[in-house]
């Protein structure tokens, strides 16, 4: 199996050197660009399984670059950012990323955030261990090994990597209540904890895309604890 490799923008050249030495020594492709330009110069050097982006760069920002490759591109994306706020992780929620590691972080804690993203969308591990089935409510259809959301039309919705896990771990407990911190933990997200805001963009994206036809989404808040999906499930 090809190693991952990931595309790494970073405009501190020691910080760069040591990251992309971290993932080399753990299996990895690592592209290296200190700025956008040589970001896209990087993209064009063939297929990024996953892209690290640094907000802070000289000239076009982290977030302009994501904005701009969500675009054209699901390719996996985790923001590093030493600023490390809230806003930080929501803004990345709503542009589309797929974790956020603030600054400083150690190569542990890198590598596995990495392997998360990538195991999440099906780039690392072995296909068949893979889950398999589909979970349907309400019309609406989940194929877990595409990690595909199909509408009741049949059309498929674009779902980013934190937004398909959170949907996922809400129908594999419709009509159940589920804290926000648990959420979080069966979501595997990692963009933030309960004190912030992560959790709720993240349902408000999930809520826009389910509502069809002036129907809303059969998505609930439960105030002071957390959220529901509150239509039955079936797997099959």
């Amino acid at each position: 199996m090809t190693a991952p490799t990931i595309l790494l923008v970073e405009d501190d050249p020691p910080l760069r050197t040591l990251t992309a030495r971290a993932l080399q020594e753990n299996g990895y492709v690592v592209r290296p660009a200190g700025s956008a330009p040589e970001m896209w110069l990087a993209f064009e050097q063939g297929p990024v399984d996953l892209v690290l982006l640094d907000i802070m760069l000289p000239g076009t920002s982290g977030i302009d670059l994501c904005r701009a490759i969500r675009r054209d591109s699901d390719v996996p994306i985790i923001f590093i950012s030493a600023k490390g706020s809230e806003t930080d992780r929501v803004i990345g929620l709503e542009l589309g990323a797929d974790d956020y590691l603030p600054k400083p972080f150690g190569t542990r804690e890198l590598v596995a955030r990495v392997r998360a993203v990538l195991r999440r969308h099906g780039s690392e591990g072995d296909t068949a261990k893979r889950e398999k089935g589909e979970l349907s409510f309400d019309g609406w259809t989940v194929h877990l090994p595409r990690r595909e959301l199909h509408s009741p039309t049949g059309a498929i919705v674009d779902l980013t990597g934190a937004e398909f896990d959170l949907l996922v771990a809400l129908c594999e407990n419709g009509q159940r209540v589920i804290a926000r911190e648990r959420l979080i933990e069966l979501s595997r997200t990692r963009l933030g904890d309960s004190s912030d805001r992560s959790v709720d963009v993240l349902i408000s994206r999930l809520r826009k895309k389910l509502s069809s036809a002036g129907k809303p989404a059969p998505i609930i808040t439960v105030r002071g604890v957390g959220y529901m999906l509150n239509v039955p499930v079936e797997r099959r």
